[in-house]
């Protein structure tokens, strides 16, 4: 069962107050049903009290999807300020009367162009790095005044049942008030790559528990070379690198006793060439890209060597001292990164694509699944794709494949008005 936050039923914490207050008849101005109202619309203290509360409510929903994937989560954007974040979940409770399954995500490169004090930034971490425990902390601050908000309306009307002796209406706003659904969700908070090395990411991913998050993304990328997850040129650490980030946000976890914290590990592997430095491993491999040496001679001053299935070869090094993948290994470097990650102490995967694409993500997916069966996947569904192009052109090449008569239909420019009614327009 999830945890809640312990609070008495309205009535007996009525009680509880008034009975204190006799001990000490100096305080005889308090009034004990304000008292009570007042803890009631403060249920959570610290933000240690919302991490393990949501982590817990994070949990429940992974176990759910496990039983019926139809039982998916949604987290909305929310990169702007606490007033946006209020407003989206009350949006959200008034039209479905109910904020189950829904979260709210931190973005890191909107937190770059929004939040900075240097104005905005692209998408490399050159931002404040507490800049997004600063907004964990606000949104919070507004969620819980949403409750405050919310159960000030009932009580008023509990006010006013008193007074006209509508024992009835009161009796049932106290149970709509016992019963009260918070607006305080779980926060996927994105730590970029941990802005630095592991001391730094634990240093980091604290501050963040912390301020409230129960979730914390933290990506594969070189820290100092960290690219928006679209870009080319990105640079990816060896995985024990990578997983060291991943052990130092689980003790920030278990030490701020957030037991049931939640590590969204992303791979930005599909779309980076590079690599920082070639990772020290006893087992074979050929995922670096370079030349055959045949003779000593052809090592040059400043030259690495690896021995590479029986032979020494000559990685592909830029002048920046970076070295390189072989082409078309990006897949195969996806499925190796989230397999392992999962196995070394990662909850959930995201993957970075440079597009939308269903085949392409299910096909890295299940390969995965093959090794963990249960792993679930964060996918993003980022404003930066037109989804709508996106997928009418895989409906398009899936039906040219399958030998269907496409003749209909122009795929460049399927994004027209004219293809909405189609059939290709409609399952797509």
């Amino acid at each position: 069962n999830v945890e809640r936050i312990e609070t008495m039923p309205y009535a007996q914490d009525v009680d509880q107050i008034a009975s204190l207050l006799k001990q000490h008849p100096t305080w005889n101005a308090i009034n004990p049903k304000h008292a009570a109202r007042m803890r009631a619309q403060n249920k959570f203290k610290t933000g240690l009290d919302i991490a393990k509360y949501t982590a817990r409510i994070m949990r429940e929903d992974m176990a759910n999807y496990d039983q019926d994937t139809a039982q998916y989560t949604q987290s909305l954007g929310c990169w702007h300020n606490g007033f946006i974040g209020q407003q989206k979940m009350l949006s959200i409770k008034k039209h479905f009367g109910t904020t189950k399954r829904r979260y709210l995500y931190l973005s890191g490169w909107m937190v770059a162009a929004l939040r900075s004090e240097f104005g905005p930034l692209p998408d490399q971490s050159m931002h404040e790095k507490t800049a997004v425990s600063g907004l964990i902390e606000e949104l919070y601050t507004f969620l819980r005044q949403a409750d405050a908000w919310e159960l000030n309306h009932l009580f008023r009307a509990l006010e006013e049942a008193e007074k006209a002796g509508d024992n009835a209406k009161a009796e049932e706003l106290i149970k709509q008030i016992d019963n009260h659904e918070t607006h305080v969700v779980p926060i996927i908070a994105d730590i970029d790559a941990g802005f630095g090395n592991a001391e730094a990411t634990y240093l980091l991913a604290k501050q963040m528990i912390e301020a409230g998050a129960c979730c914390i993304q933290i990506e594969n990328q070189v820290s100092d070379e960290k690219q928006c997850g679209h870009q080319d040129g990105k640079v990816t650490v060896p995985h024990a690198d990578f997983l060291s980030k991943i052990n130092a946000v689980r003790l920030a976890f278990l030490e701020l006793g957030v037991d049931d914290g939640v590590i969204v590990a992303r791979t930005d592997s599909l779309g980076a060439g590079l690599t920082q430095k070639i990772a020290v491993t006893e087992e074979p491999g050929d995922l670096i890209d370079g030349e055959v040496i045949e003779k000593a001679e052809d090592i040059n001053n400043g030259d690495v060597v690896i021995k590479q299935k029986g032979q020494l070869v000559r990685p592909k090094r830029l002048a920046s001292g970076l070295f390189q993948f072989k082409p078309g290994t990006g897949e195969d470097r996806v499925v190796l990164d989230c397999i392992t990650s999962l196995q070394n102490g990662a909850d959930l995967l995201w993957i970075e694509t440079e597009k939308p694409h269903v085949g392409q993500i299910a096909a890295m997916v299940n390969r995965i699944k093959e090794v963990v069966p249960d792993a679930k996947l964060v996918y993003n569904n980022s404003p930066s794709f037109n989804w709508t192009l996106n997928f009418r052109q895989q409906v398009f090449d899936a039906w040219k494949e399958e030998g269907k008569d496409v003749s209909a239909y122009d795929r460049d420019k399927l994004m027209s008005e004219e293809y909405d009614n189609t059939e290709l327009g409609q399952l797509a």
